[in-house]
């Protein structure tokens, strides 16, 4: 047998191999040797021998020269960008600041709008860090060129220019600089007679048509700078109480809500089994959504009657799961994979409703949890306040209850509104002066609603005391619902702003012990044996913002929930979190962009999300 010594030369591997049975053996190896003689000369030497008598000989890799560098240049590791024109607005003009002696200053950005008189062109450049633009004045006898390029119609809405010149005390209203041009450089340019945005004001509507344009708007420039905010400062609150943040999955097989309202993902196609086949398909597909218009009936029934929707519609939607199983067993059949074992997942697959029951299995691990991405329902209403898409926060305590999920979502919501009114008041400002609530006798400012928000007192009731108060308010003529109000019913929006806004003088109110059978299976049971540790958060304006529990620990409830959801068999794993370990745990859910909402006054949840996804709609 041989031996194998290992000589290591840097990445390298040389492996001497002599004979088992030598008495003498001796390697030297001599590695780097760097010497002053030059910056890139390196002797890279090695030496093998070995003493003994004959035998087999010794082998040995010779090393590869390493080839000093001859381009390139060293990088410096530093990062500067242009000032931006937040920058540059936001920095007071000195002492006596004039034409000749303002400073200098070169920004990049996009021109909003541009006319030229005689003798002086005026140019406003954005680049979105602020609400306002930058005024740039060209005079025809200090910057000719600059002058005749606006007045040629070179420079002209939507184009992206450099401009460079004097920063100067402005004599216009409402801002302190102005820069006086010397040079402007069209580096993009844009045909006037087709860019949509011209200077006039455009409906959110057609906006929503042009969503690649639209953030060159001053209305969703400062929404997407309202929401930049709140992300950063999520992240910041929840690392300064020691959170740590878990990214849950985006496809799954949990359906944490029960309400079958998810997006299939599949690789398989129901092809291949001829027209019979794909008829018999198609008319199961038609059977499932006629059943759906069904569902939907009957759940508007319930609401008109006062009655819990998924108790009182129980037959139809037992009807419409049985159709949904016999078209995917019919999509199996078609795509000749029984039992979807070769479709790429191994079986069905979803895009998930809300990360909490995997964040839930780190929280039994990390304590304190919080996951923030997108969820996606596959919800059929086209209303201002739903999406198919959108962006859900979602904590999760160990070692809490009902209570740490009550005082955690108030301080959460707190610090964002402190941190928007500190680093967003000129978007929220500009936000409310556009809007048609601006106008509305006796109007509150957005500012002075996010202030107080962050500054008063929040309440607390029980669903019990919520229905007494709407009963009793109705009864003596205060107030007239649409929808009857009923115990072991859900509130309605009409009765959640009612309790928020009139009820509790405006301020935000927290409801909590909700009736069993309107709530998930993962709820923890009260001791009452009626209602669940639940909360809902409502604020006026908005409604329901926040939604959360106590999770059930309890290992013997929890699997009768299970069973009565038909969710035993597929959350098998959440079940061992209450074998191995389990703990007392609480959370909430909150919809981002109902967040963004709150904080913006913007009516409609399609305008506070980049390309909002709902019915009908997944353009860009």
């Amino acid at each position: 047998m041989n031996r194998l010594v290992n000589i290591w030369a840097g990445n390298r591997q040389h492996i001497l191999k002599y004979p088992q049975g030598r008495h003498h053996h001796h390697a030297t190896w001599r590695g780097w040797n760097q010497e002053k003689r030059g910056r890139n000369k390196v002797t890279l030497v090695c030496r093998a021998k070995v003493e003994g008598g004959g035998g087999a000989g010794v082998g040995i890799t010779e090393p590869r020269a390493m080839v000093p560098p001859t381009t390139g240049r060293p990088t410096t590791g530093k990062f500067e960008r242009p000032p931006r024109i937040a920058q540059v607005l936001s920095t007071p003009p000195k002492a006596g600041e004039n034409s000749e002696e303002g400073e200098y200053a070169e920004v990049f950005g996009w021109v909003r709008s541009s006319r030229a008189q005689k003798s002086v062109a005026f140019v406003d450049v954005s680049d979105g860090s602020c609400s306002a633009g930058l005024q740039v004045v060209a005079s025809a006898s200090n910057a000719p060129d600059a002058h005749a390029l606006v007045a040629g119609g070179e420079c002209t809405t939507g184009c992206s220019v450099r401009v460079r010149g004097r920063l100067v005390e402005s004599r216009a209203k409402g801002q302190q600089r102005e820069l006086q041009c010397e040079e402007i450089e069209v580096l993009g340019a844009c045909p006037a007679d087709e860019y949509p945005l011209q200077k006039k004001k455009h409906s959110l509507e057609f906006l929503r048509s042009i969503a690649h344009l639209r953030p060159r708007t001053r209305t969703i420039q400062s929404a997407a700078r309202v929401r930049s905010t709140l992300t950063q400062q999520t992240h910041a609150f929840f690392a300064k109480n020691g959170f740590s943040y878990v990214n849950t999955p985006v496809i799954t097989r949990s359906d944490c809500e029960g309400a079958g309202e998810a997006f299939r993902v599949t690789t398989m196609a129901p092809e291949g089994s001829g027209v019979g086949g794909e008829e018999e398909l198609e008319r199961a597909k038609d059977a499932v959504a006629a059943q759906g218009l069904v569902v939907k009936e009957a759940k508007a029934r319930a609401k008109e009657q006062g009655e819990s929707p998924n108790e009182f519609a129980k037959e139809e939607i037992s009807r419409l799961l049985e159709l949904k199983r016999e078209c995917e067993a019919l999509e199996q059949a078609s795509a000749g994979q029984e039992g979807n074992e070769d479709d790429f997942f191994g079986g069905p697959a979803f895009l998930t409703v809300s990360g909490q029951l995997e964040a839930e299995t780190y929280a039994c691990a990390l304590r304190d949890v919080y996951t923030f991405g997108p969820t996606f329902r596959a919800e059929n209403s086209n209303t201002n306040r739903h999406l198919a898409e959108f962006w859900m926060l979602e904590p999760e305590l160990a070692f809490a209850g009902l209570d740490d999920v009550i005082a955690c979502a108030e301080a959460y919501i707190k610090h964002c509104l402190v941190s928007v009114l500190e680093e967003r008041a000129e978007d929220l400002d500009f936000l409310h002066s556009s809007s048609s609530a601006s106008t509305a006798e006796g109007s509150e400012p957005r500012t002075e609603m996010l202030r107080r928000f962050s500054t008063c007192v929040w309440h607390r009731i029980t669903y019990t005391e919520a229905v007494d108060l709407l009963v009793e308010a109705q009864r003596d003529g205060k107030c007239d619902f649409e929808f009857e109000v009923k115990w072991g019913s859900d509130l309605q929006t009409e009765h959640e702003r009612w309790l928020c806004e009139v009820a509790f003088g405006g301020s935000p109110l927290f409801v909590t012990d909700y009736p069993k059978d309107i709530k998930a299976f993962y709820m923890r049971l009260n001791e009452d044996g009626k209602t669940v540790s639940a909360v809902d958060l409502l604020v006026p304006g908005v409604g329901e913002l926040v939604g959360g529990s106590a999770r059930e620990e309890r290992i013997e409830i929890l699997e009768r929930n299970m069973e009565g959801h038909g969710v035993a068999d597929q959350l098998w794993w959440y079940r061992d979190l209450r074998k191995y370990g389990t703990v007392k745990h609480a959370g909430f859910g909150l919809g981002f962009e109902r967040l963004v909402q709150l904080c913006t006054g913007l009516e409609n949840i399609r305008d506070v999300t980049p390309f909002p996804r709902y019915p009908g709609h997944c353009e860009f």
